[in-house]
């Protein structure tokens, strides 16, 4: 009786285990290989495991790391060849310790910049403090990054160390050059080994940011008034923003709320926008610079993305910027600046695509940015990986769980 009592158990505890392994099967119906990408399913995935700690682990069994994001969404990345497909477990354990990938933060000792990174790329976007000193800077940032590691909080500490300031106030007295060059060793506008800021936005849309249009005029939004990270790593990094109340049309109360999240691994930020109390539908163009005259670009409407290499520096290399749609948009193309409009933005214009915003809507395109000395030796190279991500967000991986 015992012995069957025994078996009893061991069937029972092994049927409650099988009970609670998920598997999701991921296939791609794509051509393409999808490699580390990042797939999100349902929290209501793993409700079976009753609020038990979980492990996600690929077909070798290796554990995979994953993120549980603010709207209740569990990140992990997959690979899987073209037309293949791939399974992962989900089972009931503690997690290995994860790297963090993807993270940002505000940095109010820097004119409120919100700043974020992956192991990638590196943006920011201004906030109050800045737009307080008349200083105008509309668009997103680029920073580039040569190691995968964050490096962003470390340049910030770097350059705006307060005795390190102190000291290149006080050389600047007595020994100019000493102080020229004890600040460019600290200045995260020089490559000391990881990358650099020299990415030039000013009153532009800067690197692939959205504005609405009265009377074929870009209302430009100015630094955000509000901001809240939502996500922070390790493999999703999401900020919501709110701007200052824009005037469109006479109505001088549209308000802007902006979430941005930028995942481990990927060039592209996610850009979600609304506007509130806008009335009625209204023209959105996003835009990328144009710092000079330039043929080096590419304005496809049909397939959804506008991109471009700026202009290279003869150190530094060359910054490859672009936006991608996964909802059709109406036109794109380069818009060259007035000669008035060139002296007052710096620039010679903008690629833009032209989309319509429908009031109580949200309007989301992903927009980011390579680097020659990061994966992208040349343009040619940028518009593939950017041709690829826009054909993939209309062929996106299908989940499947049991």
């Amino acid at each position: 009786m015992k012995k069957i009592f025994s078996l009893l158990l061991a069937a029972s505890a092994f049927a409650c285990t099988q009970e609670k392994v998920v598997e999701i099967t991921i296939s791609n119906p794509s051509a393409t290989d999808r490699t580390n990408e990042i797939t999100e399913i349902t929290s209501d995935a793993v409700a079976k495991l009753k609020g038990e700690t979980f492990v996600i682990s690929d077909n070798t069994g290796s554990q995979v790391p994953y993120q549980v994001t603010y709207d209740n969404k569990i990140i992990f990345p997959v690979s899987v060849k073209g037309g293949e497909n791939v399974t992962y477990k989900i089972t009931p354990g503690t997690p290995e310790a994860f790297k963090t990938i993807a993270c940002g933060k505000q940095y109010p000792e820097r004119v409120d910049d919100v700043a974020w990174e992956n192991d990638r790329i590196a943006f920011r976007t201004y906030g109050p403090a800045l737009q307080a000193t008349g200083e105008k800077a509309y668009g997103c940032d680029i920073w580039v990054k040569c190691v995968s590691e964050p490096i962003v909080d470390m340049r910030y500490k770097t350059e705006l160390d307060p005795e390190t300031r102190a000291k290149i106030s006080e050389l600047r007295k007595t020994d100019p050059k000493a102080a020229q060059q004890l600040a460019e060793s600290v200045s995260y506008h020089i490559d000391h080994g990881n990358g650099l800021d020299y990415y030039k936005v000013g009153p532009t849309l800067g690197a692939g940011t959205s504005a609405l249009l009265a009377n074929d005029s870009i209302v430009y939004p100015y630094c955000y008034k509000d901001y809240q990270i939502l996500d922070n790593g390790p493999l999703r990094f999401t900020v919501k923003l709110v701007y200052h109340p824009l005037t469109v049309k006479g109505n001088d109360n549209v308000i802007e709320t902006r979430v941005i999240s930028l995942d481990a691994g990927s060039q592209m930020n996610k850009y979600t926008i609304t506007y509130d109390n806008l009335t009625e539908a209204t023209p959105v163009v996003t835009g990328i610079v144009l710092h000079e005259p330039s043929e080096d670009y590419q304005a496809d409407a049909a397939k959804g993305y506008i991109a471009y290499a700026d202009p290279a520096d003869p150190v530094n290399g060359q910054i490859y910027v672009a936006a991608v749609f996964p909802e059709k948009v109406n036109e794109a193309k380069a818009v060259i600046f007035s000669d008035k409009e060139k002296a007052e933005r710096g620039a010679d214009g903008h690629v833009l695509a032209y989309s319509t915003y429908s009031p109580g809507n949200s309007y989301t395109y992903y927009s980011g940015a390579g680097w020659s000395k990061w994966g992208f030796e040349n343009s040619g190279k940028w518009f593939e990986y950017v041709q690829k991500f826009a054909q993939n967000l209309k062929e996106p991986l299908t989940v499947t769980i049991k």
